[in-house]
């Protein structure tokens, strides 16, 4: 059944597509932290193994919101890895040292990247394709990744 929420449904496509690319990007995001936080080595190793669980949580959720919003504009997400890995623009990582110096500086390196991609689609979303339920949410979750990547980066001051 279509979903009549006000926006064309042209647009309503569009803002799907650009959230398939945003949730696809969580979910790679999410992966990359439980990996840091099942392999982190070091004498910091209990604080840094905690602190990675409470940014894969907060992943989760975020991931949860991101397809549910999908569904809200009448659309399905992708929800296999492969369709995931097709549309991140992030990369998968290989590590010979599993420090945690290189796991925080490798996920605030996709969370600011992500924050870019963000900020790109805030006023094209209210704009030009006329969400501006899509365009507030992005906003908030924009907020959300700059307070996780102002975490991150506190450690490595």
């Amino acid at each position: 059944m279509e979903a009549t929420i006000g926006i064309k449904a042209d647009y309503q496509a569009e803002v799907a597509h650009s959230l398939a690319k945003i949730l696809a990007d969580e979910y790679v995001l999410y992966t990359k932290t439980r990996k840091a936080h099942w392999c982190v080595t070091g004498p910091d190793f209990h604080s840094k193994h905690l602190f990675f669980e409470t940014q894969y949580t907060q992943l989760d959720e975020i991931i949860d919101q991101v397809a549910e919003r999908i569904r809200t504009l009448g659309h399905f997400p992708p929800a296999t890895l492969k369709e995931f890995l097709q549309l991140t623009h992030l990369t998968e990582q290989s590590r010979e040292k599993n420090d945690s110096l290189g796991y925080i500086r490798e996920l605030l390196a996709d969370h600011e990247s992500i924050l870019m991609h963000l900020r790109g689609n805030i006023n094209s979303y209210a704009n030009t394709l006329r969400d501006v339920g899509s365009s507030d949410y992005i906003t908030g979750l924009l907020e959300t990744h700059e307070k996780m990547a102002w975490m991150l980066r506190a450690h490595l001051e």
